[in-house]
């Protein structure tokens, strides 16, 4: 396991993506940004990127989205069936959206399958098997709707469910990997969550306690960079 770390996830996102458009020798990279009510834009200045979006189609994201520029087109909908081509695009975002959605297993091998051979898959979440998992896993729909605007920072569309599948965790990210023949390039944690204030960080920090370090509260957020194989006789995605 990767050692607790605070970690910009902006700046290593963008520096993954400036190494790969060197590695394709500065043609136009292709983006998709998967779970973009979430997502501030990268700082990709001086590279020709193409970004497209998708979402789940829900109020709360469909008027956030009316606001975003950074996108040259995007898409809201059920994403076990949103269009997505295959072997498409050269990096795919995934920000705070495998712990929101249901086949959360499907949808990544959808996304995965737009990836191009040596494409990256970016990805962001809370850790379920954290404190602050257990929490969000464990507070009602009413509650969380109550809080949202005392204890989240006003960016992004919210409170969005909290679903949690066995994949949204390190461990089952790993695995999940390791099924699919992806190779884990980062892997880095930090604490970021929206209740990580003064009451939310001693209720994490009981959770622990109570826990007995079952659900940590050194972290919430895992930060994975992925890569699929160029391997023609790897498990193809």
């Amino acid at each position: 396991m990767a050692d607790v770390q605070s970690v910009a996830r902006g700046d290593l996102f963008e520096q993954r993506i400036r190494e790969q458009w060197t590695e394709q020798l500065g043609r136009r990279l292709d983006l998709l940004v998967a779970g973009c009510a979430h997502d501030s834009p990268l700082a990709l200045d001086g590279i020709d990127t193409r970004a497209l979006g998708v979402d789940e189609d829900l109020p709360a994201v469909r008027a956030l989205m009316a606001g975003r520029t950074d996108l040259d087109a995007w898409t809201l909908g059920d994403l076990r069936s949103v269009p997505v081509t295959p072997r498409s695009f050269d990096a795919v975002q995934v920000t705070f959206l495998v712990e929101r959605i249901q086949h959360a297993e499907l949808v990544l091998d959808r996304l995965l399958n737009g990836l191009r051979p040596g494409g990256l898959l970016l990805l962001r979440m809370r850790d379920r098997s954290t404190a602050y998992g257990l929490c969000a896993r464990l507070t009602p729909g009413w509650l969380r709707r109550l809080l949202w605007s005392r204890l989240s920072t006003g960016e992004g569309a919210g409170p969005l469910p909290a679903v949690y599948e066995p994949v949204c965790s390190r461990e089952g990210m790993h695995a999940f990997c390791l099924m699919r023949g992806l190779m884990i390039c980062d892997d880095l944690s930090s604490t970021s969550g929206p209740a990580m204030g003064r009451i939310g960080s001693a209720v994490v920090r009981l959770v622990d306690k109570l826990s007995r370090g079952r659900f940590t509260s050194s972290y919430d957020e895992v930060t994975m960079v992925i890569r699929k194989p160029q391997n023609h006789f790897a498990r193809l995605i």
